[in-house]
């Protein structure tokens, strides 16, 4: 039986995807010559970096595309880049809200799990006010020594803060790293198709495309 909730907080939560879309493909020309790099982004890149954090993210652009310069450096970039985005872009994921407080508030122990830089998570909370859903059971990699999905480390993490086995547990994710890290967990997952189309979500117990479409009665 589950007795508690754990959600990611990209593409899960609030709405980043498309912000993250926006700056990677600003960081990549800013730092690649090469004439495809949208195609390139959506067919090698983009399924690997969802879901790690911004500096293992920043490891994979600088190995794909051969960018030169150090690695510091260019995580620095991207963070510049991304705290531009977040502190003007942001929103909550369509439906959220409602399947929250109709279906979550009173009835489930809940927490978010997730592999965003902190200070990118306080730039949402300044504008959108997570810790009224959630207060602070939020939990980052960075408490787990930023070891990012899909090792299980983190959904494991904020389900001992919050007292739940993991059997008792269900994730909502939107990306294939974290589906992984649930089931390595031993949780149940529903993938929201707001990040992936549902071929590449296929690990979840439950594949929606939006939150409407969740019946928690039946997980």
């Amino acid at each position: 039986m589950i007795e508690a909730i754990i959600f990611d907080a990209e593409g899960v939560v609030i709405d980043t995807h498309p912000l993250w879309v926006k700056g990677d493909m600003e960081f990549m020309q800013k730092n690649s010559s090469r004439t495809n790099l949208e195609q390139l982004y959506q067919s090698e890149i983009v399924s690997k970096i969802v879901g790690n954090s911004i500096l293992d993210g920043t490891k994979i652009f600088k190995k794909i595309l051969d960018i030169p310069g150090e690695l510091e450096e260019l995580v620095k970039e991207r963070v510049e880049i991304m705290e531009r985005l977040f502190k003007t872009e942001i929103k909550f994921i369509d439906g959220f809200e409602q399947f929250f407080n109709k279906n979550v508030k009173n009835s489930y122990k809940t927490a978010i799990g997730t592999s965003i830089k902190k200070e990118f998570f306080e730039l949402v909370e300044q504008r959108l006010l997570m810790r009224q859903f959630f207060g602070d059971n939020i939990y980052h990699i960075y408490d787990i020594r930023g070891i990012s999905k899909p090792n299980p480390d983190i959904f494991l993490y904020a389900a001992h803060q919050i007292g739940a086995s993991p059997k008792e547990c269900l994730v909502i994710e939107d990306a294939p790293n974290g589906i992984e890290a649930a089931k390595r967990a031993g949780m149940k997952c529903i993938a929201l198709t707001t990040t992936f189309k549902g071929d590449k979500l296929t690990g979840a117990d439950l594949i929606v495309d939006h939150y409407s479409k969740i019946n928690l009665s039946t997980i």
